[in-house]
């Protein structure tokens, strides 16, 4: 025993010295409360929550009434004036949270023992009786299964419909589910709570455990998101546990039960719990900030409290995907991708026969060297019979032979005569050595090694670099021998430098020809690679599947399609060149963000899975999350055996299916678990020969998921199942099983990831059922090949392992746990290099957003205007010009619309600080009297309207910068009692949100194309990261100059684009002297309210529905965000309420004139 273990023994470990105080604390307070509330009446008990929730409430309405005292007070003050309220207001919102957190700590106990007493009244009794509140007759008429109202009683019942199904509530807490609840709701430190992950075994009931902490953190009012791995999932437990909260009071609603940017979506989010998918939770921020007016905002300000199930699903698996909104782009489908399909492939099939020739080689020379034979060895000495020529030793051609051996590898690594090879003895040991000489001083032989070759393929990193004679045979017929070489750009635009004899702007042109001619050559070189990618690296029921002629790609933790994602930078349309489907248009990116940046914004973020410890440091580099593990309500008695190894795929196979055979001779179910759709399928035809019935499970089958998983433990079942089985299902056993020894899991490969194999374990043994897990692995297996060190390699190459035998062992296992660490260390270097590069981009998307929803609700906009106009003066004023103080002037005419403050004199002596200064007091006093230019301009005509025609509702007032035309709406009569400041407030709102719009959709254009480009520099020798971070701060400075200018510009020079009031006025009676038979076209301000519209005299300016340019495509965009089509269901009868039918609240009216009114 080592000392770490016996430091264990003595102190515990992590997890145990986290748990030991809850104990205690479960022990002296939750527990005591619990028996003293058991004899309590059910008024009594909600009364205890509603004295609780009341408090919570009462004390944060004081921070909220002062804040909105604050932002009344802000909306008197002058633009630059308003900062310190701001602050102040930040400040009371921080205050807020901390004494949530406190007041929620202090009544943990009650709150806990609460929720486990009326958990356990509904599950002894048929029906619950309580005095009707009004909460109830909403549910009640809202027709929900599980309450009726009887006169002044609610009643609630112990069954309802959840998922489909009719559900009985018997479920109560136990005390380590106790546990688990406090650690998701965090451990006090100082003032705030620790965030948790609760790994909790398979059948422990992590849904149950989470009611506890959703529903003290619901108290607060401020919405708590229940986040699922899919929609099923959060539709089925939003029913299921629902009523445990309602029948409190507190309010529960499921987001994928409503449309995007619906009414009942945004109700959902007000909802104190809502549940729903990592996916929409996600696509409902982004459309969010794609909203042009306030009423299509759905989720709350603040993202408080988000509780993730399948954590590590979630949070590590897709968080590496990006949540993509997109639009199609001028020219999408003009893509080169079957343009140069034919050329990829001679270049995959020329590598292919070289391998094919390379291995028969390597398999000849191995062979003669391993033999001794002098004579066979002869045989490939090319220089016998020369004159003082040395025989050729065994040791040197065996060198050859694995020469030509690691040449196959790194040529096609997953070439199946190759695999197989590799797994005979002493073959692997071999490869290893000599790819550890040709790595050595950092690759400094490596280019010999693979000189032969085509294109090089490093399958650990899913990378593929085209050689010299690769791009030969690409180039093909082609005229240009460079047609896919990627000039040095860098050194030709210095060279054009160098030139004296040209003038400055025919230097520039020569630098736009080579600047353009390198953007189409690296666009060419990144289809090819990727279509290279699609080729060697992507195979057909393994990383996709083909459904309905599209590419869908296949979860590989979970083995699920995952509907409307797409593999990115341009590799989904590689693959569907390659499979000969549509190759799907181009698209535009309009809002992206990855769920690791999406949950790292809750201010409180709990998780629970069955398998976290394995991937616990990521948790908390990456999320600040701690993994805690919870005990076992009952020991888990699952007999997890040893892995039994083999030398090959075929003998491995046919040992699962004996094993399959003999535990259905046991009676007992078979869980067979693969990692791919191809082994599901070719196990399903080895079952067939042996007419063993069975059922499969796969991306291609997910369809009919619940139904085969309701069967899975039956006596004799044999279920095939993809990674999906493992996640999320729950195999009930009757007790005739139990008696036969439990369900059997049989793996037929180790999967990449360790959690992913316990996972599949874990579906055995729950809550103390008997059970078994086996493991077969081959020598041919991904992990093994890839992973698997020489020193396991020796050890069975010395055991005489050779084909048809089989080892079972602790050591072997172990060695193969370790091959698991070390892809998971390589996925966790793939992964964290993957978010260092969206980091660069969620600096710059937060900056925007946060600017972004200022402008949109109308806060701080008059801060950011500010801020705004003094960037610009900054970048006016520390430009160097060459042109002097001429040129300056025209930059401030240009940018800030006003003469420059500073004369010519003045600029010589002053710096660039001073200039800014006067160039911004001048331009916010210039701005300051255009806005109540404005506001005055427009008072007479909203006076006119409102007074004389009883206008109600929505004003479009035409606004014009001099080149294009906005309409502007505003509340009329908001307009008319505030001196028609809200119509000048909407028109800065309009200007921001059109310029940040339009900026950041440039700015995510060229973000994509700058990641794309600066792979390019790892053949220069350079980090692609560095060069990203540099290039993208660049870009960053340039759409901030951009954004800024052209706001400041616009607001500068907006004014109404209407005549004078009284000039109009005038206009109009001499119009009507003149034409007295006919009624004038008077210009006036075009309304959108209800009533009959009165005659337009605006009629000759042109203003659409759409505030600003484009706001209707983005709108679009937001709506149909990546959303697959739904399936068609069938159409369910269901008892409906007649209008003259007495209302379910119990209100005694018929329900048409309650809550029917309107229907």
């Amino acid at each position: 025993m080592g000392i770490s273990n016996i430091m264990k023994k003595i102190f515990g470990d992590q997890s145990e010295r986290a748990v030991r105080p809850l104990w205690q604390r479960l022990n002296k307070e939750i527990n005591p409360i619990s028996a003293e509330i058991t004899d309590i009446s059910n008024d009594e008990l909600r009364g205890r929550i509603n004295a609780i929730r009341d408090g919570i409430r009462g004390e944060a309405k004081e921070y909220k009434d002062r804040m909105a005292e604050l932002r009344q007070e802000i909306e008197t003050l002058d633009y630059d004036k308003r900062e310190p309220l701001w602050k102040e207001i930040d400040e009371l919102r921080e205050e807020c949270f901390k004494m949530y957190a406190r007041k929620l700590d202090e009544v943990l106990p009650e709150v806990f023992a609460v929720v486990k007493e009326t958990a356990r009244r509904f599950a002894s009794n048929d029906t619950i009786e309580v005095t009707a509140s009004e909460a109830d007759r909403e549910l009640a008429a809202a027709g929900k299964d599980f309450v009726t109202i009887d006169g002044d009683k609610a009643v609630y019942k112990n069954e309802w419909v959840a998922g489909g199904n009719m559900m009985k509530w018997d479920m109560v807490h136990y005390d380590v589910q106790l546990i688990g609840g406090m650690v998701l709701h965090g451990i006090m430190q100082g003032d705030k709570a620790s965030n948790n992950i609760a790994e909790m075994a398979t059948g422990e009931g992590k849904t149950l455990v989470a009611t506890l902490p959703v529903f003290l953190n619901a108290l607060t009012g401020e919405g708590v998101h229940v986040v699922t791995v899919n929609d099923y999932l959060a539709k089925r437990d939003s029913e299921w546990m629902g009523p445990l909260y309602q029948f409190h009071g507190l309010t529960v609603d499921c987001i994928d039960k409503t449309e995007p940017n619906s009414e009942e979506r945004r109700k959902a989010y007000q909802s104190d719990i809502t549940f729903g998918t990592n996916n929409e939770f996600g696509f409902d921020y982004l459309r969010d900030n794609m909203a042009t007016l306030t009423s299509d905002l759905v989720q709350r300000d603040q993202h408080y409290y988000a509780i993730v199930d399948e954590v590590d699903s979630v949070l590590i698996d897709d968080a590496r995907t990006p949540l993509i909104i997109s639009g199609p782009v001028p020219k999408g489908d003009d893509q080169m991708f079957n343009e140069f399909k034919g050329n990829v492939e001679k270049v995959v099939n020329a590598q292919r026969k070289l391998a094919q020739n390379l291995l028969l080689e390597a398999k000849g020379k191995i062979g003669a060297a391993m033999s001794g034979d002098a004579d066979k060895i002869a045989q490939y000495d090319q220089h016998k019979g020369e004159a003082g020529h040395k025989p050729l030793k065994a040791d040197d051609l065996l060198e050859e032979g694995g020469l030509a051996l690691f040449r196959v590898y790194k040529a096609l690594p997953k070439h199946g005569p190759l695999i197989r090879y590799l797994s005979e003895e002493g073959i692997k040991q071999l490869l290893l050595k000599v790819e550890g000489k040709y790595m050595q001083d950092n690759n400094r032989e490596m280019p010999k090694a693979v000189e032969p070759l085509y294109f090089v393929i490093d399958e650990k990193n899913h990378s593929i670099e085209l050689t010299d004679k690769g791009i030969e045979v690409l180039t093909g017929t082609t005229q240009d021998p460079e047609f896919f070489v990627l000039p040095d750009i860098a050194a030709q635009l210095s060279q054009v430098d160098a030139e004296s004899d040209i003038d400055t702007e025919s230097r520039q042109e020569k630098k736009d020809r080579l600047l353009q001619d390198y953007s189409i050559k690296a666009e060419r070189v990144h289809t090819v690679n990727q279509l290279l990618k699609a080729y060697t690296l992507f195979d057909k029921d393994v990383e996709y599947v083909i459904d309905d002629n599209k590419i869908k790609i296949v979860d590989e933790q979970t083995g699920r399609i995952m509907e409307g994602r797409r593999y990115s930078d341009g590799l989904h349309q590689a693959i569907e060149a390659k499979e000969g489907v549509k190759v799907e248009a181009a698209t535009q990116t309009y809002a992206t963000i990855t769920l690791q940046n999406y949950f790292r914004m809750y201010r409180k973020l709990a998780g629970m899975t069955g398998t976290a410890m394995t991937e616990a440091g990521e948790f908390y580099d990456i999320y600040k999350l701690e993994v805690v593990e919870i005990p076992t309500n009952r020991p888990v008695i699952r007999n997890d055996q040893n892995d039994r190894v083999y030398r090959t795929k075929k003998e491995k196979y046919a040992a699962v299916i004996d094993e399959v055979q003999l535990m259905v001779e046991q009676g007992r179910p078979v869980l067979v678990g693969t990692t791919s759709v191809e082994i599901s399928e070719l196990l399903s035809k080895m079952l067939q020969l042996r007419k063993i019935p069975h059922q499969v499970l796969n991306a291609k089958l997910h369809q009919k998921e619940a139904d085969i998983v309701a069967q899975a433990g039956k006596r004799g079942t044999v279920t095939i199942a993809t990674n999906m089985a493992g996640r999320g299902t729950d195999i009930k056993l009757p007790q005739e099983v139990k008696d036969a020894g439990g369900l059997a899991i049989i793996g037929t490969e180790r999967h990449e990831s360790r959690r992913v194999d316990r996972q599949l374990r874990g579906r055995a043994g729950r809550q103390g059922d008997p059970g078994s897990s086996v493991f077969f692995v081959s020598f041919e297996d991904t992990v093994m090949r890839l992973f698997a060190n020489e020193r396991i390699v020796k050890t069975l190459d010395r055991l005489g392992f050779e084909e048809g035998d089989m080892i079972e062992s602790k050591m072997v296992t172990r060695s193969i746990e370790n091959a698991q660490k070390r892809v998971e260390e390589n996925n966790f270097g793939i992964r964290k290099r993957l978010v260092e590069y969206d980091d660069v981009m969620n600096a710059q998307r937060r900056g925007v957003y946060g600017r972004r929803q200022n402008a949109l609700k109308g806060e701080r906009i008059g801060t950011d205007i500010a801020n705004m106009v003094y960037e610009v003066a900054q970048e006016i004023a520390s430009r160097g010009y060459e042109g002097g103080f001429e040129e300056f002037d025209e930059q401030v005419r240009k940018s800030l619309a006003i003469e420059s403050p500073v004369s010519a004199d003045e600029y010589a002596k002053m710096d660039s600080v001073a200039v800014a200064d006067r160039l911004a007091d001048e331009a916010m006093q210039n701005l300051s009297r255009k806005r109540e230019k404005m506001a005055e301009g427009a008072a007479p005509y909203i006076k006119e309207f409102v007074e004389e025609r009883g206008a109600t509702g929505l004003v479009g007032v035409p606004v014009t910068d001099g080149r294009r035309m906005f309409n502007i709406r505003a509340d009329i009569e908001e307009s008319y009692n505030n001196g028609c400041k809200p119509i000048v407030k909407a028109w800065e709102k309009a200007v921001l949100l059109s310029s940040i719009d339009k900026a950041w959709q440039e700015q995510l254009r060229e973000m994509d194309e700058l990641r794309k480009s600066v792979q390019n520099a790892s053949y220069e020798q350079k980090d692609p990261l560095v060069i990203y971070k540099l290039e993208a701060y660049e870009l960053w400075k340039k759409m901030l100059w951009d954004m800024n200018s052209k706001a400041v510009a616009t607001l500068m020079r907006g004014k109404l684009a209407v005549p004078d009031y009284e000039e109009a006025k005038a206009a109009a009676e001499e119009e009507r002297r003149r034409h007295e038979a006919a009624q004038a076209a008077q210009a006036t301000i075009h309304r959108e309210y209800s009533e009959a519209p009165a005659s337009n005299p605006y009629a000759n300016y042109s203003t659409t529905r759409d505030t600003y340019e484009g706001e209707s495509a983005q709108r679009q965009a937001a709506q149909s965000a990546n959303r697959p089509a739904a399936p068609k269901q069938p159409i369910k009868s269901e008892p409906k309420i007649g209008r003259n039918d007495p209302c379910p609240c119990g209100s005694g009216k018929k329900y048409k004139n309650c809550h029917g009114k309107g229907l």
